[in-house]
């Protein structure tokens, strides 16, 4: 069974965060919810996320794909936060997935996952912080190598989708993307 790693910091982009959980247990995937801390997260908009573990716990276990949630100031909580940093780093030497959306993109450009590649990313994101060797795609989902990303809350849909069918098959995406009647 795959398995994820969805890292939740104070103040997140919960319908990000609740989309890509929702979406990939329904996939049969094996998701872990992390806090920084053991405290409950506290979204941006006030919805109150239980981790199901803490990062020191849940950096035990080995995964096929690391997620990030979006939204400020918890993208920055991410980005400053040297256990994230350093999984990034390990999980892309160690040719596995790595994914971000919103505002998080930028935690993967500060741990040089994007250098050279292309991504999608909340319009200024990326730009503000002067990572010059990405090239940003106006794209809902852009996916380089092993590094996916994605630009908003309204995009996190078609993120979770992808991020599906690039764990566990085009056949799984489409089954999970038919029982919500999208279309």
């Amino acid at each position: 069974m795959a398995s994820v790693l969805v890292p939740l910091a104070q103040s997140c982009e919960e319908l990000e965060a609740v989309t890509i959980i929702d979406l990939l247990r329904r996939a049969d995937i094996e998701v872990t919810t992390a806090g920084l801390d053991a405290q409950p997260v506290t979204a941006s908009h006030g919805v109150v996320l239980i981790p199901d573990t803490t990062l020191d716990n849940a950096l035990k276990k080995e995964y096929d794909m690391v997620v990030l949630p979006g939204g400020l100031p918890g993208a920055d909580y991410l980005d400053r936060d040297d256990r994230i940093q350093r999984l990034l780093k390990k999980m892309a030497s160690d040719g596995k997935f790595t994914a971000a959306i919103c505002a998080a993109p930028k935690v993967l450009a500060s741990a040089g996952l994007l250098d050279g590649k292309h991504a999608s990313a909340y319009p200024g994101t990326l730009e503000e912080h002067r990572f010059d060797n990405v090239t940003l795609e106006p794209a809902s989902v852009v996916k380089d190598g092993n590094v996916i990303t994605s630009r908003s809350p309204g995009t996190a849909m078609d993120f979770a989708l992808v991020l599906i069918e690039n764990l566990v098959g085009i056949k799984k995406r489409e089954e999970v993307e038919a029982g919500l009647v999208r279309t």
